[in-house]
């Protein structure tokens, strides 16, 4: 009997999540979990506080009262580093560098998955006949098919992806499904956001509602 993605451990638990800024309440208290092998999409409208949710997931801002665990322990920065890859509004890439020298940089700080290499990842997104064109001369959805193969390269279980669809025509569109599903089959999970019309639609995704509050996104 095939297993479904409640059958696995919860890769990441949020209990009475929240986070406020001057006070002001941007998003929570939330309680949800993210089970290996699931894909959940962070729904809201802008000031919802769905940036900032991915933030501080990825340890970049600490939240305001709640608690966190990866792996069914405490989340910290220190053990979550290298077991998250966030994928931001910004791409990340350092603009001198090569596509090829930027995920070997990014490799060389968080490791490789098994059997991946920065020029499979590359060709993984499309991407293996830009190896030496430095990202300042890529154009947006080039830079985020880069940025897309550094996730894809990262030997992690949790992705965060921040509207990884945007600046992407359709064929990059069906691409980051692909990666998602994949991503999924092997044991992974991804919380995703996304402001489009083609969010991650396979089988029937859990959604975590965020309503609008006082604060921007």
């Amino acid at each position: 009997m095939p297993t479904t993605p409640y059958d696995r451990p919860a890769l990441l638990e949020a209990h009475g999540l929240a986070f406020a800024r001057n006070e002001e309440p941007i998003f929570g208290p939330l309680d949800f979990a993210l089970h290996a092998g699931e894909v959940v999409l962070i729904e809201g409208d802008n000031g919802a506080g769905k940036t900032t949710l991915l933030r501080v997931l990825s340890g970049l801002l600490a939240p305001s009262s709640g608690v966190v665990r990866l792996n069914g322990e405490p989340l910290t920065l220190a053990r979550l580093s290298p077991q998250v890859a966030l994928l931001s509004h910004q791409a990340g890439l350092k603009p001198e560098l090569t596509a090829l020298e930027n995920l070997r940089f990014a490799a060389g700080l968080h490791g490789l998955r098994p059997g991946m290499s920065p020029i499979s990842a590359l060709a993984g997104v499309g991407m293996d006949g830009y190896v030496d064109v430095p990202t300042r001369q890529l154009s947006a959805g080039q830079k985020k098919r880069v940025a897309l193969a550094r996730v894809l390269l990262a030997p992690v279980g949790l992705w965060l992806l921040d509207e990884p669809y945007a600046n992407l025509d359709l064929d990059g569109i069906k691409l980051v499904n692909r990666l998602l599903e994949n991503h999924a089959n092997r044991g992974g999970a991804a919380l995703i956001t996304s402001h489009g019309a083609y969010a991650y639609t396979s089988g029937t995704p859990r959604r975590i509602p965020l309503r609008s509050q006082q604060g921007d996104t």
